[in-house]
């Protein structure tokens, strides 16, 4: 039997489904992109910017964006919040207050919504980004205790700790799953933190430059970016900061079952991805 009849019985059509998932994806960030452009063609980012992904938090992003610093010693802050599609007015509140607005014409999904967000950043000047929720879990007014580690240059990249600081809600099987997770990363990545999966995070931009093209998860995503940042040799710490209730609504991460198994997923999909990495790169 000729070698290229073999195992005919087996063999799957090739639907090419992934090819046009990417392409589409591809297409949704290119409009975004000319839809930003196309609002602001000027832009210049201050050094500091400030990202938050945004879906479906209408009733709570405007008193987070009230709060957004604008100075940070004397550094300009620039606030861009990447409405990641939804139905609602998230996108209206965002552009009334006045700060950087890109708008996604469907939902992504988080992790696909903040590497646009860091792109952006970096194209249009920034120097430094932090990332925080949309939601009201974390305080804009501590975004200079996260930016210390990096303008004192003791660190490259830095995680807020609900452990090391306050952290002022009761959902126990989420407190233990931060206790788990962060076992787990700093047993895999060979690092000491106590919070691993906080959303509030500061980088400088050449750490963002040069991991977001190894990123690929679309939610769930605080595991990869440490993991794969640590893997490639960057000073990564931690800060103490307050970690508040939801304001409103319910998280979109799905209920605790949903997100712990998600969340070790992403967890042993990035480890697999990094240790194979780092074999092709010896």
């Amino acid at each position: 039997m000729a070698p290229t009849q073999q195992h005919q019985w087996l063999t799957r059509p090739d639907s090419g489904a992934a090819r046009r998932s990417a392409r589409l994806i591809e297409y949704v960030l290119d409009q975004a992109r000319a839809d930003f452009s196309c609002n602001y063609p000027n832009v210049r980012f201050g050094p500091v910017v400030a990202v938050i992904a945004a879906y479906d938090e209408e009733s709570n992003i405007g008193d987070v964006l009230k709060t957004m610093p604008t100075l940070i010693g004397d550094l300009e802050v620039s606030t861009l919040v990447v409405v990641d599609g939804g139905s609602d007015g998230t996108a209206e509140v965002a552009r009334d207050i006045g700060v950087y607005t890109c708008v996604l014409p469907v939902n992504l999904g988080q992790g696909a919504a903040l590497r646009l967000g860091y792109e952006l950043a970096a194209t249009y000047g920034a120097r430094y980004v932090v990332t925080l929720d949309a939601d009201g879990q974390n305080d804009p007014e501590e975004m200079g205790t996260m930016l210390a580690p990096l303008l004192d240059d003791s660190a490259d990249f830095v995680i807020a700790s609900r452990r090391l600081g306050t952290d002022q809600t009761t959902d126990r099987f989420r407190r233990a799953g931060v206790k788990v997770y962060a076992w787990m990363i700093n047993t895999i990545a060979k690092q000491k933190l106590t919070d691993s999966s906080n959303g509030y995070r500061a980088f400088r931009v050449e750490v963002l430059d040069d991991i977001v093209p190894h990123l690929a998860q679309d939610q769930y995503q605080t595991a990869e970016v440490v993991i794969t940042a640590s893997s490639r040799g960057w000073r990564i710490t931690e800060q103490p900061t307050m970690w508040h209730p939801r304001a409103s609504g319910t998280s979109k991460k799905g209920g605790n079952l949903v997100f712990g198994f998600s969340y070790l997923k992403v967890i042993l999909t990035t480890w697999g991805r990094v240790t194979v990495g780092n074999r092709h790169r010896r």
